[in-house]
C-alpha cells in the first residue's frame, strides 16, 4: 500500500517513479450522501418575493392602472385624427385590395420563376412551371368570382335589409380597414404613447462574453481551453426590472476581482455602468457571483413614492423605509437599538442622508432630536422647528452648546441605566428600553436621536476634541441599549475624523462614494474592502446610492430616498402641527433654549486647576468634586467622583492614591495631583506646566 511506501524510506525507495499517491483513496469515510446534501440544500421561495408583498402588488397594481389609464387617454384624444386620416387613406387603400387580387389570380408571383426558366433555355422546367399556373389561375379565377358574387350580395342585402347603424358600422369598419392597407409604411397613423426603452436580454453567451473581456487569466484559460470560465447555478431569470445570474468564478478567482472590474464588465454587457451590479452571494463562497443588470440605470430610474412622505406618524422601534434595492423594493431600518455612520466624499448625498434620517426620527413624536449642522450651511435647518437641541456652525459658542449637550447626554445615559436596573423583570426582561417602556412618560425613557453633520469639527477641536471623543464613544456602547442613537456623519473618513473606538462599535453603516480602500473600511468595517464591499466602484453620477450595512443584515446596495428642502419644510411642518397638538414640543422647538449660555467660558481644567485646595500638591476626588460643586452648581451639581475620573481621562489624567486624613484618621483615597493637572493644562495650551 502507498501508506506502507510512505512509512517505510527504504521500501519507499522501491516504489517506481511514476507511482502517484492516491490520496483520495486513502480515508475509509464516505463523503456525505445524497440525503445529506438534499437536507443542506438551499430552497428557493416558492412564491417569489414580490408576490409575498403587499406594498409590492399595490405599487403594481397601481402602476399597472396607471399605464393602462395613459395609454388608453392618448389614443382616445387622437382616435377623431386617427379616423380622418385612414378615411383618407381608403381609395389607396381600395387600389391596393384590388390589384393585389388581380395579381393573386393571375398567379403574378410566379412571373420571376418562369422568366429565369425561359432565359435558361430550359423548356422543360418551363413547360412545369407554365402547367402549375394554368392550374392556379382556373381555380383562383373561380374563387375570386364567387367571392365578388357572394361579396356584392351580401353588401346589397346589408344595405337593402339592415338597419341604418349596421350600414354606418359596417361602412366606417370597412373604409377604416381599407385606409389600414393603404398606410404608407414609413408614416404610420398610430404611434406609441409610452416610449418602452430597449433593454438587451441577458443570455449565458452575454454574460461569458463579458467574463471573458475582464482580462481575468483563469477565466480566460478556461473559455481558451473550450470551457466556459463560468458555471451558471441557476438559470438566467426575471428579477425585479432587470435580469439575474448567479454562479461559480472558476477557482482561486473572487466576487471581488470582477468588482474591481465593474467598468469592463458594464462594457463587456454593452450597458450603462449603473446598471450592472455584480455582488458576492450571503453565506456561499467567495467565488459565487450574483449578477444583476437592471434595464435601466438605477439613478435614473424612477423611485416609488415614499411612504412616510404623508404618514402620520411611525414608531422607531419597528423598520422604516428609508431606500430602495437595485430591483425597487423598499428596505427599511429600525433606528432603536443602533448607532450609525454615513460617510461619503463631499456633493455624494451624506448630508441628504442623515436629513432623511433625521426626519423619520422625528415621525415618532415621542423621540427628541438633537441635530447639529458643524457644516454651517443651514441644510438641517428644517429640523429646528422640532427639534430639541438645534446648532448650526462651528463656532466657539456652537461647540460649547454641543459639549454642554452632550454632557447632559451622559447625566441622562446614567439616569436612564438606574431607571432600567430598578424596574421589575416583567416589565423590562431585557434591560434595555422598549417601545412599551418609552410610552410611559414618568420614565423618561423616550427615543433620543443625536445627529452630527461633519462630525470630524468635533473630534479635531483642538482644546474639546478628547472630551468629544469620550462622550461620543459612551453613547455609541451604551446608549442603543438604553434609547439613545447616535449617528455620524463625515466626508473625511479616517481615524481622526471618526474615531477608531467610535466606527468599531457602530452598527449601521451608510457609505456613499468614496476614494479608497482606507476610508470604505473606516466606514463599512474593517475587511470590507476584500469582502468586496466597495463603495470606492460607485460612479460620480450614484448620488444618493450607497452601500448600506444594517444590523445583523449583509451589505447590500440602495437608493436612499431624495427629500429636498422644500420637501423637507414641509415634512417638518407637518410633524410640528402633530407634536404641537400632543403636546410634545420640547426644548429648541418650544423656543427654550436651557443650555447655559455661560458654556462658553467652562473649561475642565482651569476649573479643576481653581478646585484643588491651595497650598495642597493633592488632593481627594470626593474633595475636588465638592469645591467644583461650589464653583459651578449648574455644571457639576450631580458629578461624583467616578466622574470625575472619567472626564478627565480624554485630557491624559489618571487618577492616583492620595494619603490624607478624615476626621482624625488617615486613609488612602483616589485623587489628582495639581502637578498632574497644571501639565495637562500647559500641553493643551501649548505652554509650559506652572511651578
Amino acid at each position: 500500500m502507498n501508506h506502507d511506501l510512505n512509512d517505510d524510506p527504504a521500501k519507499a525507495s522501491l516504489a517506481p517513479p511514476d507511482s502517484e499517491l492516491l490520496v483520495d483513496k486513502l480515508s475509509d469515510r464516505p463523503g456525505p450522501g445524497l440525503t445529506d446534501r438534499i437536507r443542506g440544500a438551499k430552497r428557493r421561495p416558492v412564491v417569489p418575493p414580490w408576490a409575498r408583498s403587499r406594498r409590492e402588488l399595490r405599487g403594481a397594481a397601481r402602476w399597472a392602472s396607471g399605464y393602462v389609464g395613459h395609454v388608453s387617454a392618448y389614443h382616445a384624444i387622437r382616435a377623431p385624427w386617427y379616423a380622418v386620416r385612414l378615411t383618407l387613406q381608403a381609395p389607396r387603400g381600395a387600389a391596393r385590395f384590388v390589384g393585389g387580387s388581380l395579381r393573386w389570380v393571375a398567379d403574378a408571383e410566379g412571373g420571376p420563376l418562369r422568366q429565369a426558366a425561359a432565359t435558361r433555355e430550359d423548356v422543360e422546367e418551363y413547360l412545369k412551371l407554365s402547367r402549375q399556373r394554368d392550374r392556379r389561375v382556373r381555380w383562383r379565377t373561380v374563387v375570386g368570382a364567387l367571392a365578388a358574387i357572394c361579396g356584392t350580395v351580401t353588401a346589397l342585402t346589408l344595405y337593402v335589409l339592415g338597419p341604418a347603424w349596421m350600414v354606418a358600422a359596417c361602412g366606417a369598419a370597412l373604409t377604416l380597414a381599407l385606409g389600414r392597407l393603404g398606410q404608407p409604411e414609413d408614416a404610420p397613423i398610430i404611434h406609441r404613447a409610452v416610449e418602452i426603452p430597449k433593454a438587451t436580454k441577458l443570455t449565458s453567451d452575454v454574460v461569458l462574453r463579458a467574463l471573458g473581456a475582464l482580462g481575468i487569466s483563469a477565466v480566460n484559460q478556461s473559455q481558451s481551453k473550450g470551457g466556459s470560465g463560468f458555471a451558471f447555478t441557476a438559470p438566467i431569470t426575471r428579477d425585479g426590472p432587470g435580469w439575474l445570474a448567479e454562479g461559480d468564478l472558476p477557482y482561486g478567482v473572487t466576487v471581488a476581482d470582477v468588482l474591481d472590474r465593474r467598468e469592463k464588465l458594464a462594457s463587456g454587457l454593452r450597458r450603462p455602468l449603473g446598471c450592472v451590479w455584480p455582488e458576492a452571494v450571503p453565506d456561499e463562497h467567495t467565488g459565487r457571483l450574483r449578477l444583476w443588470v437592471g434595464d435601466q440605470d438605477m439613478s435614473r430610474t424612477r423611485q416609488p413614492k415614499w411612504p412616510l412622505l404623508e404618514a402620520g406618524s411611525v414608531d422607531l422601534f419597528r423598520p422604516q423605509p428609508f431606500a430602495t434595492d437595485q430591483r425597487g423594493r423598499w428596505v427599511s431600518q429600525t433606528l432603536m437599538y443602533v448607532s450609525g455612520i454615513i460617510g461619503a466624499v463631499p456633493r455624494m448625498g451624506k448630508t441628504f442622508l442623515l436629513r432623511l434620517v433625521l426626519l423619520i426620527a422625528c415621525l415618532d413624536l415621542r423621540a427628541e432630536i438633537h441635530a447639529y449642522d458643524l457644516k454651517g450651511t443651514g441644510d438641517l435647518s428644517p429640523l429646528a422647528r422640532v427639534a430639541h437641541r438645534y446648532r448650526a456652525g462651528e463656532e466657539e459658542d456652537d461647540i460649547a452648546y454641543a459639549l454642554t449637550d452632550l454632557r447632559e447626554m451622559r447625566a441622562e445615559l446614567r439616569r436612564r441605566a438606574r431607571v432600567i436596573r430598578e424596574l421589575p423583570k416583567d416589565l423590562c426582561p431585557e434591560s434595555k428600553v422598549t417601545s412599551t417602556l418609552a410610552d410611559r412618560k414618568s420614565l423618561g425613557l423616550h427615543p433620543i436621536i443625536i445627529g452630527v453633520d461633519e462630525c470630524q469639527k468635533w473630534f479635531e477641536h483642538p482644546q474639546y476634541g478628547a472630551e468629544f471623543e469620550e462622550h461620543c464613544t459612551d453613547l455609541v456602547k451604551r446608549g442603543p441599549a438604553l434609547g439613545i442613537t447616535l449617528l455620524l456623519a463625515t466626508q473625511r473618513p479616517d481615524s481622526k475624523s471618526l474615531p477608531t473606538a467610535i466606527s468599531a462599535n457602530a452598527t449601521v453603516r451608510w457609505c456613499l462614494k468614496v476614494m479608497g480602500q482606507i476610508e470604505n473600511d473606516m466606514v463599512l468595517g474593517t475587511g470590507s474592502y476584500k469582502r468586496g464591499i466597495r463603495a470606492n466602484t460607485l460612479a460620480w453620477a450614484d448620488k444618493g446610492i450607497a452601500w448600506f450595512v444594517g444590523e445583523g443584515a449583509d451589505a447590500r446596495i440602495v437608493r436612499c430616498v431624495k427629500v429636498d428642502a422644500p420637501a423637507a419644510d414641509a415634512l417638518a411642518l407637518r410633524v410640528y402641527e402633530l407634536r404641537k397638538r400632543a403636546g410634545m414640543l420640547t426644548g429648541q422647538a418650544l423656543g427654550e433654549d436651557t443650555v447655559a449660555a455661560s458654556a462658553a467660558s467652562y473649561d475642565l481644567l482651569t476649573d479643576l486647576v481653581s478646585a484643588l485646595p491651595p497650598g495642597k500638591a493633592k488632593a481627594w476626588s470626593e474633595d475636588i468634586v465638592t469645591r467644583l460643586a461650589e464653583l459651578r452648581p449648574e455644571v457639576y451639581g450631580q458629578w461624583t467622583p467616578e466622574q470625575l475620573a472619567a472626564a478627565v481621562k480624554p485630557y491624559g489624567l489618571r487618577t492616583v492614591q492620595v494619603w490624607g486624613t478624615a476626621d482624625g484618621k488617615g486613609a488612602n483615597r483616589r485623587g489628582l495631583r495639581r502637578e498632574d493637572v497644571l501639565n495637562a493644562l500647559a500641553e493643551r495650551d501649548g505652554g509650559t506646566a506652572a511651578a
